[in-house]
């Protein structure tokens, strides 16, 4: 078909189509940085904490002041919840991913005060902490029971000292590269050196898919928290956990009646918890796409309407001389995908702009290239549709009647 007609045509529509090819770029701009959102937090949400997250429950117990020795209390707590029904393992951790507090420290491979270091999250448990977690060692072993502390006792120490630690993958290959990392001392209480005794594929932070905690290091001591500064943590069949979770607050009560089980959760409730924002982003942004392609999608039916009825005579000019309807159809959809392509060129430098004032404002990674074609193909797609139905009326005009409007 030729193009002289149509842009002759544009030309002398000038205003019309430059705001059609301004609504296609600004769409285009806007919709593959919104599909960028949504790609980053479905990544955020589907992140695998590497927990058997539907048979673990937390409770948090809290004492009203008259409750006696906590490290004591805390023991005989231990004893009975691992004693109750349906229980598989229980342990009691200083924290616990998707909770409500982080616990972090620089790490160091050498004891000087000025010497590089990482932040990783600080994870103390007592024993039973790795079965509970679900947690796997690559390397090493699980500490031995001797190798535990009280936390209580390790808070009065003039000079802290824990002599092994578990750490994860992620920092065993961030400090130790290209080896292994059993023996190797860290340091973490000032000159104290700890021992790597095992390495674990996978130990989550507390506030996982945060940019400041995208490295993932975390580590873990043998240290005994008690029930003030801590939190059990049962691990059970999915089908019992409201079952067990009720008969684990009632035990804990009936070992000191001045405390009270609160906070008891189901990891997976904390888990949707924790991640309802980035959930309610992602709809939002779908929002956003669909109103922006809807809103595009009438204006390229309006304004193809209009044209269609501004060129009448026309079209039924080219129908006498033998246009057929076939033709009168593509000339309809070639015009639109000249706008399309012309607003799409220009909505791709604006995605690039607008991803730059992303990465920069708000720390979001830069956008894919292959985010472009698909955003692409999907305008050149809702134009061709959106200008379907005012061409298919065009082409089928019959000639004599379009010929006397």
């Amino acid at each position: 078909m030729d193009l002289m007609p149509i842009l002759s045509t544009l030309r002398r529509h000038k205003t019309a189509a430059s705001l059609i090819v301004i609504e296609i770029a600004l769409t285009s701009a806007i919709v593959c940085n919104a599909l960028h959102l949504i790609s980053n937090r479905l990544e955020v949400l589907n992140q695998d904490s590497g927990l058997p997250e539907a048979e673990l429950v937390m409770l948090r117990v809290r004492g009203t002041g008259g409750a006696g020795d906590a490290d004591e209390l805390s023991t005989q707590d231990m004893q009975s919840l691992r004693s109750l029904p349906g229980v598989k393992s229980a342990a009691l951790l200083n924290q616990i991913v998707y909770g409500d507090n982080s616990n972090n420290s620089g790490v160091a491979k050498t004891p000087d005060k000025n010497a590089s270091r990482i932040v990783a999250a600080q994870y103390v448990g007592g024993e039973g902490a790795l079965a509970t977690l679900g947690l796997k060692l690559t390397e090493g072993r699980d500490f031995k029971p001797e190798e535990y502390q009280s936390g209580t006792e390790f808070d009065k120490l003039a000079v802290p000292s824990v002599g092994q630690v578990i750490i994860n993958r992620a920092m065993a290959e961030k400090l130790f590269p290209g080896q292994s990392a059993l023996g190797q001392a860290i340091y973490v209480f000032d000159e104290s050196p700890s021992t790597v005794v095992g390495v674990v594929e996978r130990l989550t932070h507390p506030y996982p898919g945060k940019a400041e905690n995208n490295d993932g290091y975390a580590m873990l001591f043998p240290l005994r928290p008690n029930f003030r500064s801590g939190f059990y943590l049962l691990r059970t069949e999915p089908a019992q956990r409201d079952a067990v979770l009720k008969a684990a607050s009632a035990a804990v009560e009936r070992i000191d009646a001045t405390r009270i089980a609160t906070g008891g959760k189901r990891l997976t409730d904390m888990r949707a918890a924790y991640y309802a924002q980035d959930r309610s982003m992602a709809w939002l942004m779908g929002g956003v796409i669909v109103a922006l392609m809807v809103v595009t999608a009438f204006g390229i039916v309006g304004l193809a309407s209009f044209w269609v009825q501004q060129r009448t005579r026309m079209i039924g000019t080219r129908r006498a001389l033998g246009a057929t309807r076939g033709q009168i159809l593509r000339y309809f959809q070639l015009e639109n995908f000249l706008l399309s392509t012309v607003g799409i060129v220009l909505g791709m430098v604006g995605a690039f702009g607008l991803s730059l004032v992303l990465m920069t404002s708000y720390e979001l990674p830069r956008l894919p290239l292959y985010f472009l074609p698909a955003g692409a193909l999907a305008l050149w797609a809702l134009g061709q549709l959106a200008v379907l139905a005012p061409a298919r009326r065009a082409a089928a005009l019959p000639p004599v009647a379009a010929l006397r409007s």
